[in-house]
């Protein structure tokens, strides 16, 4: 390979999945003429990352899974040397395809009491054989950002947790689950996202930190991962001034971050992948394009992700870089491929899911995770209650016939939730979130969130939490209910674990 192809390898654009045939031609053309190293797949262009404001909820677009394994199969063909296919996955295939295992978001994961080193592996370990078998060698995860600022609009359920040390712990467990499945795995995002209010896809968070509080905070788990053996790190879009000589700029452009900091103070010697270059913290900063590209690459990234100027890219790279930084990088991401069995390609077919170890699976999590999380649910009094007709159940933003709703019914034997609130004299609340990130409130609108608190003031109630714990803020003041049950995940599997402490 001459120094051009050499460059090529680091960039790895995003591929649509619901695209134009234009678009895939457009791929194509990216593959033969630039031959890039690899793909990152995203369901559309309207769910990718430039859009997360206005990212859908739910993914509605129908054959997304077989349409996936026929583009991979499509690009890999004409590709002169095996792509390293991406995908970003923090909770399974399921973040960007829809009819696939869903695993829980990492916040529910952080709610394990019991056995969670071995859960944590088991479930990267499942999620990492998800993604084998679809074709896939790289999953763009786990988050090892602490989740210290509630009011943080992009990290939230993404995080395993405020406390820096049990994020280190799960997020490497997470890390190894993967790799025993013969995936590769990154943490992210470096230095951390924790503690931001702005969403980098939007525009540039800065931590205003000294660097020993980002060393006890954020810094902590990348340094975890890095003594527990690690190969790969995601640099994020956010500016730590007191990690770059005081300049707010982004770490995914930051020599100063990258190669002093990660590589050479806390003795990182893997694999470095920049988050995706097309978002507005950095996307917007560099007018002429390939201008980024190697900005990044200048500061220490080895992957490119989601350039949107791959030719411009490799052109800046080649006329700035020096021969031995280009072979540097060359060699780590060749080593990468060979790892991950990329040059061992053959053509897929459609995978079947085994949904019914899928769904014990996530029982056997949902018992780990499930908490009340105050008070107590005191059941004989509940049937007593429900004998004499004045026990109700009421649910908020879900639909009328959940599984939750149909335990409560056979286990009292009457439809609890056609008893008038009048005449009961407890009520059950089920709170299904609508959407897991806070923009508007998590989904909630604000009139049925004043029923509820109206409903908690009247009644004695017990409220059921299906969704992110971080959305409980809404509903006003917890003590003002009898017992509080979180249920983490709206999934099957955790309502039927809630309906037991009924």
């Amino acid at each position: 390979m001459n120094l051009i192809q050499k460059i090529a390898q680091c960039f790895s654009p995003a591929a649509f999945i619901h695209d134009t045939e234009e678009n895939y031609q457009a791929i194509e053309k990216l593959i033969q003429e630039q031959e890039i190293g690899g793909l990152t797949f995203f369901h559309s262009r309207h769910s990718a990352a430039a859009n997360f404001e206005k990212r859908a909820e739910v993914l509605d677009v129908s054959g997304t899974f077989e349409k996936m394994i026929g583009l991979i199969n499509r690009y890999q063909a004409i590709s002169k040397t095996p792509l390293l296919i991406s995908i970003d996955g923090e909770y399974g295939l399921a973040m960007r395809i829809e009819n696939t295992p869903q695993y829980p978001f990492a916040i529910t994961l952080g709610a394990i009491k019991e056995n969670a080193p071995a859960l944590l592996e088991e479930v990267g370990y499942r999620m990492g054989l998800d993604m084998k078998k679809a074709g896939i060698h790289l999953n763009l995860a786990p988050c090892s950002d602490v989740n210290t600022n509630p009011n943080n609009p992009v990290i939230g359920y993404r995080s395993f947790g405020t406390d820096p040390q049990k994020v280190a712990e799960f997020s490497l467990e997470m890390y190894q689950g993967l790799e025993k499945a013969g995936i590769g795995a990154c943490l992210k995002h470096f230095p951390g996202h924790g503690d931001t209010q702005t969403d980098s896809h939007l525009g540039l968070p800065v931590i205003q930190k000294t660097k020993e509080e980002l060393k006890k905070e954020e810094l902590l788990p990348f340094q975890y991962g890095i003594d527990h053996g690690v190969e790969m790190i995601m640099v994020g879009h956010l500016a730590a001034p007191a990690l770059s000589g005081g300049k707010e700029t982004a770490a995914s452009i930051s020599r100063e971050i990258i190669t002093d900091l990660l590589k050479t103070e806390m003795g990182f010697n893997g694999i470095v992948i920049s988050d995706a270059l097309n978002m507005k913290a950095v996307a917007d900063l560099f007018p002429e394009a390939g201008q980024l590209e190697w900005e990044a690459f200048y500061a220490g990234n080895d992957i490119l992700c989601f350039s949107d100027h791959v030719k411009e890219g490799i052109s800046a790279i080649s006329k700035n870089a020096s021969e031995d930084e280009i072979e540097t990088v060359f060699e780590k991401i060749w080593a990468l491929k060979e790892k991950l069995g990329v040059f061992d390609f053959k053509k897929l077919a459609v995978p079947q899911f085994d949904w019914k170890s899928h769904s014990e699976h996530q029982s056997r999590l949902a018992k780990e995770y499930v908490s009340v999380i105050s008070g107590k649910v005191n059941s004989a009094e509940l049937k007593i209650l429900a004998k004499e007709g004045k026990l109700s159940h009421q649910c908020f933003f879900g639909k009328n016939d959940t599984t939750f709703s149909k335990k409560l019914n056979q286990k009292y034997n009457l439809d609890l939730d056609k008893t008038s609130i009048d005449k009961a004299e407890k009520v059950i609340i089920s709170v299904f979130v609508p959407s897991h990130k806070p923009l508007n409130q998590f989904g909630m609108d604000e009139e049925t969130l004043a029923e509820i608190k109206r409903l908690a003031q009247a009644k004695s109630c017990i409220l059921v939490h299906f969704g992110n714990p971080l959305a409980l803020k809404h509903i006003g003041n917890l003590e003002a209910f009898e017992a509080v049950i979180c249920g983490y995940q709206s999934f099957e599997e955790a309502q039927e674990v809630v309906s037991k402490f009924f």
